[in-house]
């Protein structure tokens, strides 16, 4: 079962492979998965905007996001998302991500190992990632044949900018936490040792500041950062739904369930 303390309005999820805890007016949301990398089927993805969807109580000052194993996460779940990949079918990353966006509350991931793909997104999506030098962050969808939408590339232009974006998306090989943090798109990049400490002393000073500034905050940042959202792309979406209803993503996705190296024909 979730476990979740002393906050009753925060609803639950009911899958397990999300735990919600809360100490304070700190709540700590923990992606429950290690087993599969902490990878995003469809119940952990609709746990994940549960949580993220709650009312907001009074005290509540700072939501943490956190992964249980060595990590973070590894994108979508592909045993899963293969089945529906050619369909088109909308997978629920975009809807778990805008919802930790517009949290009211400032949102902190702790991110101990690898992000990639939805992971990545997963992470850039809160306000401040706190992170192990160990980590790594990475969009391997052109590897797989696939590509981002609108929705997640818009996310990574504003997070990295033009050229750390293209190097992640058109090599696809992850990029280390200290390369990010030196070019100061991450908040905090420590050795391993210290990340507890670390992303402690990020919370504690959340937790500290005034909570409605943290809140006007906030949503100022969010406000701020969606005036992409009225660009118009149809020409771009139809070229992202070309690539994931190809016969390279179904090869792309079958190559690295298997551990082989996909033979991509532009089809």
């Amino acid at each position: 079962m979730v476990r979740q303390a002393h906050h009753e309005a925060r609803r639950t999820p009911v899958s397990g492979k999300v735990i919600i805890e809360k100490s304070g007016p700190v709540t700590t949301v923990w992606l429950n998965r290690p087993d599969k990398r902490n990878a995003l089927d469809s119940e952990l993805l609709g746990d994940l905007k549960a949580a993220f969807t709650a009312p907001v109580a009074a005290d509540d000052r700072v939501i943490v996001i956190r992964a249980k194993g060595r990590v973070f996460c590894a994108g979508l779940d592909m045993s899963e998302r293969r089945e529906t990949i050619g369909s088109g079918e909308a997978s629920g990353i975009e809807a778990m991500l805008h919802a930790i966006e517009t949290n009211p509350l400032p949102v902190v991931a702790v991110v101990q190992g690898d992000a990639i793909a939805g992971g990545n997104e997963l992470a850039l999506h809160c306000d401040l990632v706190v992170a192990s030098a160990e980590a790594r962050f990475g969009m391997s969808l052109a590897q797989v044949g696939l590509a981002p939408n609108w929705f997640l590339a818009k996310k990574l232009m504003e997070v990295l900018g033009p050229v750390t974006t293209r190097e992640m998306l058109l090599l696809g090989d992850p990029l280390p936490a200290p390369r990010l943090h030196a070019l100061g798109l991450i908040a905090r990049c420590v050795p391993a040792a210290e990340l507890e400490a670390a992303a402690q002393k990020v919370v504690d000073r959340l937790a500290a500041n005034a909570p409605l500034s943290l809140r006007a905050m906030k949503g100022l940042t969010v406000r701020q950062l969606q005036f992409r959202d009225g660009i118009g792309h149809d020409d771009v979406d139809a070229l992202v739904r070309a690539a994931m209803q190809s016969q390279d993503a179904q090869e792309g996705m079958k190559a690295r369930l298997e551990k082989r190296t996909a033979a991509f024909k532009g089809r």
